[in-house]
């Protein structure tokens, strides 16, 4: 990841977090923020009312399960996915070290 970051401010849920990036992978961070509010609003629309702790928790099981094979899936390639999980560690890091809300 290069050493410059874009600051980007992103919805899940209709909260606002702030992120950063290398510039070369906004897009990558867009899409990953898109997917991870369509399937926490998911979620939150599936069932009873719940608190958005538990919608993340639920979020992050349903995902890894599926991104571990367990829906049939070809699993996925772990260089990749630990590249993105890096990425996501030092966006969410970067937004708690400025003071943004709980992210979850």
């Amino acid at each position: 990841m290069s050493s410059e970051t874009k600051t980007l401010d992103v919805m899940i849920l209709g909260k606002s977090y702030r992120v950063s990036c290398a510039p070369d992978e906004e897009k990558d961070l867009l899409a990953a923020v898109d997917f991870v509010d369509g399937r926490m609003s998911e979620i939150r629309e599936g069932g009873k009312t719940m608190a958005i702790e538990r919608v993340a928790v639920m979020t992050a099981l349903n995902i890894a399960h599926e991104l571990l094979g367990g829906k049939g899936g070809k699993g996925v390639n772990s260089a990749e996915m630990k590249r993105k999980i890096s990425l996501m560690r030092s966006s969410i890091t970067e937004a708690l070290a400025d003071g943004q809300d709980k992210l979850f």
